[in-house]
């Protein structure tokens, strides 16, 4: 669906979407959330490697029985996992679907955002 704009010539469909204020509302809405929770999460992750290399006798740690801070650690990594990716789940369905769902019937239906 070419549309045409002032200055630009021929411009298909996505390109005008991807221009528009909506779209860019929708990528800053996606990176305020990714950012910091990928930032957290690698920091996280990177703490967990750089103890396991440098402080191996704190990771032998005993905690209970034969668990120790390590195995811990490594459980914790999983859960932080799993926490994380459905507290995303759930801020983007606040946040995210209601918005992409407006830019793409725009998109489909063929009107301007």
């Amino acid at each position: 669906m070419p549309v045409t704009q002032s200055g630009r010539g021929s411009a298909s469909g996505y390109e005008v979407v991807q221009a528009s204020r909506e779209f860019q509302t929708l990528r800053r809405r996606l990176g305020s959330f990714v950012v910091p929770a990928g930032m957290l999460f690698l920091g996280w992750y990177f703490l967990y490697v750089i103890v396991a290399a440098f402080a191996p006798g704190f990771m032998r740690t005993r905690v209970l029985g034969e668990v120790n801070v390590g195995l811990c650690f490594g459980g914790a990594q999983f859960v932080s996992t799993f926490t994380i990716t459905i507290i995303y789940s759930r801020w983007a369905q606040r946040h995210f679907d209601p918005l992409s769902a407006r830019i793409r019937q725009r998109l489909e239906t063929g009107r301007r955002p």
